[in-house]
C-alpha cells in the first residue's frame, strides 16, 4: 500500500504525485453536495463548511494529495467562497497544542541522533530475550519508555524498535515472504505493533492527534491533561500490554519458542554502542525534566508547550540537536500545516452550529433509550468505523465531537463517555494494515499476511475494548472521574 518508507517520515506523507482520479472524484461530490438542498435548521454558510470538511476528510481517505496540501486545497476553497473569512481560516494557526506537537517530534529526533533508543531496545532485548515470548515483553517496552515523549508511532516504531525486531528475526532465519516468517519474525511484528498502539493510547503526547483529542475535550469544559491522560491510561495501559504477546502467542504462535542467542547479541551490540555518551545523558536527563514538567509543571505555570519548548532548548543549548537539523524534519512541518487547518474546520463547524444540529438530529433518534444501552453501541461504532480510515487525525477531528456530544445528550457520564472515545481513538489503530501510521511499513515487510493481520488485529481489538471498557471504567470511578 506504501511503496518507501523513512524511518524519519510518517506513512501518511506518502507521496506527491497527483491521483487525478481521487481528486476528481472528490471535486464532482463536493459540487453536487455543495448545490444540493441543505438540511432543515443547518444555516446555509454551516452546510458549505461541512460540505468542504467532509470531502476533506474523503480526501485524506483517497489521499489524491500528500495530507498537507489536500488541507491547505481546503482552506483555499473555504475562503474563495466565503464561507470563511482570512482571519477565520487562519486562526488554527495561532494554536498552542500544535506546537506541542512539533516540539515533541523535535524531542523525538533526539533520540536517534544520539542512539540512546537504541540502547534502550537493546538493553531490554538483553535483559528479557530469552525467549520469544520474553523478547515481545522487551519490544513493548522499549515502546513504552519512549512513548511520552516520542509522539511519532512511525517514529517509534520505524526508527527505533522495528530495526531491532528486523535483526533478531533474521539472526533466527526468519525472513519475510516466505515460510520462515512464522519463526518468529512474525510474531514479533504482531505484537510489536499492537503493543504500539496501546502506548500511544497511554500518554497524551504519545500521538500527534491526543493533543487534538485534549483540546477538544476541553473545549466541551471537560478537564483533560498530560498528568490525567497518564493516570486514566497507566492500568488498563499496562494489562493490555501484560496480555497482548500471551494471546498472540496462543493464537498466533512462534516456531521458535526459545531465543538463547537473543541476549548475547544484545549485549555485543551494547558493547558495540560503548558507553553512555554525554549526549546521551543529557537526553535521558531532559526527558525525565520533561515529564517532570509535563506532570507537575501547571503548579507553577509551565504548561505543556512550554514544558516542550524548555525541552527543545536544552537540546539545543547543549549541542545535541542542531537548528539546521531541526529545519530538515519535514515531518515536523508537514504535521504543523495539516494539523493547524484541521483544528481550525472543527472548530468553525462548532461555531457555525453545524455540530449541535448533528447532536440534535442524531439524537432524536435515540430518545427514551437508556444509556447504558445506547453509549456502548455508540462506542463501538466510533471503534470499528475506523476500518474507513487511513488517519487517526482524520477520524477524530470528524466523528470525536458528534459521538461525544451524542453520547451526553443520552445521559453517559460526560467524562466516561470522553475517556471511552479519546482512548478508543488510538485502541482502533490496530485493526487493520492501513489504520495506524507504522502499520503499512510494518505490513509491507513482509513477515505477517493480510488475512492474518486483519484478524489478528480484530482479535486483539476485543481484547482491548475488554479491558479498557471493564477494568479501565472502574479505574476512572475509583480516581473519581466520573
Amino acid at each position: 500500500m506504501v511503496a518507501k518508507h523513512d524511518a524519519e517520515r510518517s506513512s501518511e506523507v506518502t507521496t506527491d504525485a497527483v491521483d487525478y482520479r481521487s481528486l476528481l472524484i472528490c471535486l464532482g461530490l463536493g459540487c453536487i453536495m455543495w448545490f444540493a438542498p441543505h438540511p432543515e435548521g443547518l444555516p446555509t454558510q454551516g452546510w458549505h463548511l461541512l460540505t468542504i470538511f467532509a470531502i476533506t476528510i474523503l480526501a485524506l481517505i483517497l489521499k489524491p494529495l500528500p495530507m498537507g496540501a489536500v488541507t491547505i486545497l481546503a482552506m483555499v476553497i473555504s475562503i474563495l467562497t466565503k464561507t470563511l473569512t482570512p482571519t477565520e481560516a487562519f486562526a488554527g494557526f495561532k494554536e498552542q497544542i500544535v506546537w506541542l506537537v512539533v516540539f515533541a517530534l523535535f524531542i523525538a529526533k533526539g533520540f536517534s541522533v544520539t542512539g540512546l533508543g537504541k540502547r534502550i531496545a537493546y538493553l531490554f532485548t538483553y535483559l528479557l530475550g530469552k525467549s520469544s515470548l520474553g523478547l515481545s515483553y522487551g519490544l513493548l517496552a522499549t515502546d513504552l519508555i519512549m512513548a511520552p515523549a516520542i509522539p511519532s508511532v512511525t517514529g517509534r516504531m520505524a526508527g527505533i524498535v522495528y530495526p531491532i525486531l528486523k535483526g533478531i528475526a533474521n539472526s533466527y532465519q526468519s525472513f519475510p515472504f516466505s515460510a520462515s516468517s512464522r519463526k518468529i519474525g512474525g510474531f514479533l511484528t504482531v505484537t510489536a505493533f499492537q503493543g504500539t498502539v496501546v502506548t500511544s493510547s497511554m500518554f497524551m503526547t504519545a500521538m500527534a492527534a491526543n493533543p487534538l483529542l485534549t483540546k477538544l475535550t476541553n473545549e466541551q469544559n471537560l478537564s483533560m491533561s498530560w498528568p490525567k491522560w497518564a493516570l486514566t491510561g497507566v492500568v488498563p495501559g499496562l494489562i493490555s500490554l501484560l496480555l497482548i504477546p500471551l494471546v498472540v502467542y496462543f493464537v498466533y504462535p512462534p516456531e521458535i519458542k526459545q531465543t538463547p542467542n537473543a541476549p548475547k547479541n544484545a549485549y555485543d551490540q551494547l558493547k558495540v554502542l560503548g558507553k553512555i555518551t554525554r549526549h546521551e545523558w543529557i537526553m535521558s536527563a531532559t526527558v525525565i525534566l520533561l515529564l517532570v514538567l509535563w506532570i507537575f509543571g501547571g503548579n507553577f505555570g509551565v504548561n505543556a508547550v512550554l514544558a516542550a519548548m524548555i525541552g527543545v532548548s536544552i537540546l539545543l543549548l547543549t549541542g545535541v540537536l542542531k537548528w539546521n537539523d531541526l529545519m530538515k524534519i519535514d515531518t515536523a512541518w508537514d504535521t504543523f500545516v495539516w494539523f493547524c487547518i484541521l483544528i481550525m474546520l472543527a472548530s468553525n463547524l462548532k461555531h457555525l452550529g453545524v455540530i449541535q444540529w448533528f447532536s440534535e438530529s442524531v439524537g432524536d433518534r435515540f430518545t427514551g433509550l437508556n444509556w447504558k444501552i445506547a453509549f456502548p453501541l455508540l462506542a463501538l461504532v466510533y471503534f470499528y468505523s475506523h476500518y474507513f480510515f487511513a488517519s487517526s487525525t482524520a477520524h477524530v477531528t470528524s466523528m470525536y465531537i458528534p459521538f461525544l456530544l451524542l453520547g451526553i445528550a443520552l445521559g453517559t457520564p460526560p467524562m466516561l463517555a470522553a475517556l471511552i472515545l479519546i482512548f478508543f481513538s488510538s485502541l482502533y489503530g490496530g485493526l487493520t494494515h492501513y489504520s495506524l501510521a507504522p502499520a503499512p511499513l510494518l505490513y509491507a515487510a513482509g513477515y505477517v499476511d493480510i488475512k492474518d493481520w486483519w484478524k489478528l488485529g480484530f482479535i486483539v481489538s476485543i481484547l482491548n475494548i475488554a479491558i479498557w471498557s471493564t477494568i479501565g471504567v472502574a479505574w476512572w470511578k475509583l480516581l473519581g472521574f466520573w
